[in-house]
């Protein structure tokens, strides 16, 4: 069988420029864009992440970024949300709604999009342990609306594995995490045929430290995970590989940020194409979301920050993205305000409308410089790949600390580049002022808990508890079987079970993950 170590080459400057053979875009590997013509026959669709407070407040936030002329919503939940619990639980006092929108419930699902066309606007849901559930809500909210799940479009993140890695939010071990992944990946493949049913990432992965080439490799080696868990119930690579996405980080290193694009492409459609037997052109293309770098963000003369997000965007553009999240200059400080929010929102725009760069496709293609960071980059790419498999797979990686350990060492080498002075950062260890004048920050309203366990309270005294009983009771039935668990989601999410009710009920029969500490 050939595997992805099949995107090795010879990295010698010298002999790659002399023999190389330029490829086209849009046509495998596609190492040079998806598509023949790129953003000339379409933008990217300029995405920026919001939410806070409660669903009333976001819907607010939706519909003031769509009048400003955003062609995506990209929804962030608060930290309860992510991590399963209620918003009346005891864990959760002081983080409703503080660094995302809170949601208990289908009807906070239903006031969230209020207003909102959802079968003409593409909606992206960042969220991964309790994504089957918010994926149900949001389903139940549809149909309650009228709205026809075939046309609905837009992306879950889904993306367990990269918690494991990173960002530890987490309730579930993991093989249980993946099962409830892989179970949304198939029903919304039979069900809601122009969803994106997993965002693969690696934008969390390199927020946590890792280098441009470990967040490469990571990411591709879960997005392979993925595909073996759907080929081992039966399904064929073009059977669902077409709704497979990406997520990656963009960050300073402009040339090196469009190698690692170009390389992403090439693995993914030689390893689809050659590993896995996928045979249409559909199922080889990586499609991607791309944000800024929120680590690279800064608190010192946070204006600066502006000029950072812009060269960011310009080397997601560069390389090809399908859709793009500029960050907003406060960030590092705050949620971000409307003032900033626009700001980068129309840092995108003049990208889009006036450098003049979407006419071309794949500026940098036949750069000695670019195809030889990319080659390096399916070397490194691939070296990882045996170094995992060696481990004995994906979950024995996890177990063994692999992914940690890698990501805290690079962390651990970039920290000491920048404490030493080594790697500059403007306005940090070199170029600093004095004293920052200060920038106006949006204030989160300290009512907001009180008002969303209010609403979450009066769900709870009108559904009927009888209904919510023995929805919850097949979810933990079916749990412990190896039966899809979504039918059973959908029908908890329509008797008004709440977020943390369902995720206690999988827990039941799927434990729950410490994570052990040496």
């Amino acid at each position: 069988m050939v595997t992805v170590a099949k995107c090795r080459q010879t990295v010698d400057a010298a002999a790659v420029a002399a023999n190389r053979t330029i490829e086209q875009p849009g046509v495998f590997p596609f190492t040079r864009g998806i598509h023949a013509d790129m953003y000339r026959g379409r933008l990217w669709t300029m995405r920026q992440f919001a939410g806070f407070g409660t669903p009333r407040q976001t819907n607010e936030r939706f519909r003031f970024l769509l009048s400003k002329g955003q062609t995506g919503l990209s929804t962030a939940f608060d930290l309860p949300t992510l991590m399963g619990l209620d918003s009346d639980a005891p864990q959760s006092a002081g983080e409703v709604g503080r660094l995302g929108v809170a949601v208990d419930t289908v009807d906070d699902v239903r006031q969230l999009f209020d207003g909102i066309p959802l079968e003409d606007v593409s909606v992206s849901m960042t969220i991964n342990a309790s994504a089957a559930v918010l994926m149900a809500f949001y389903l139940v909210a549809a149909e309650e609306a009228g709205c026809d799940w075939t046309r609905l479009r837009g992306t879950i993140q889904n993306d367990i594995l990269k918690e494991f890695h990173a960002q530890n939010e987490i309730v579930f071990p993991p093989a249980g995490s993946v099962r409830l992944a892989v179970d949304l990946i198939e029903f919304c493949t039979r069900r809601v045929p122009l969803w994106n049913t997993v965002s693969i990432s690696g934008y969390h992965i390199r927020e946590a430290g890792s280098t441009a080439a470990q967040e490469l490799a990571f990411t591709l080696a879960d997005g392979r995970h993925y595909v073996e868990e759907m080929l081992q119930r039966g399904w064929k690579a073009d059977g669902f590989a077409p709704r497979l996405s990406f997520f990656f980080n963009a960050h300073n290193n402009l040339l090196e940020e469009v190698a690692k694009y170009r390389a992403a492409r090439r693995i993914w459609a030689t390893m689809m194409r050659d590993e896995f037997g996928a045979c249409e052109p559909a199922s080889w293309k990586l499609r991607f979301h791309a944000q800024t770098a929120g680590c690279t963000l800064q608190s010192r003369q946070p204006e600066v920050n502006v000029i950072r997000v812009a060269y960011q965007a310009l080397a997601a553009v560069l390389g090809g993205c399908q859709s793009l999240h500029t960050n907003s200059l406060d960030e590092t400080l705050a949620l971000p305000s409307e003032h900033a929010v626009t700001l980068a929102l129309r840092t995108q725009q003049v990208l889009a409308h006036e450098t003049g760069i979407p006419e071309f496709v794949d500026p940098f293609g036949g750069s000695d410089c670019v195809e030889t960071l990319t080659e390096q980059f399916c070397d490194q790419a691939a070296d990882y790949f045996e170094q995992i498999a060696d481990q004995g797979g994906m979950f024995a990686a996890i177990d063994s600390g692999f992914f940690r350990r890698e990501i805290a060492e690079a962390a651990y080498a970039e920290q000491r580049l920048i404490d030493s002075g080594q790697k500059v950062i403007v306005g940090v260890n070199r170029f600093e002022e004095a004293v920052d004048e200060p920038i106006e920050l949006l204030e989160i309203d300290p009512t907001i808990e009180r008002e969303q366990v209010k609403a979450l309270h009066h769900v709870k005294a009108t559904r009927s508890p009888d209904a919510v009983r023995q929805a919850l009771a097949e979810v933990r039935r079916v749990t412990a079987t190896d039966v899809n668990l979504f039918p059973a989601l959908l029908e908890a999410a329509g008797a008004r079970a709440t977020v943390g009710e369902i995720m206690n009920a999988l827990a039941d029969a799927l434990g729950r993950y410490t994570l052990e500490r040496e």
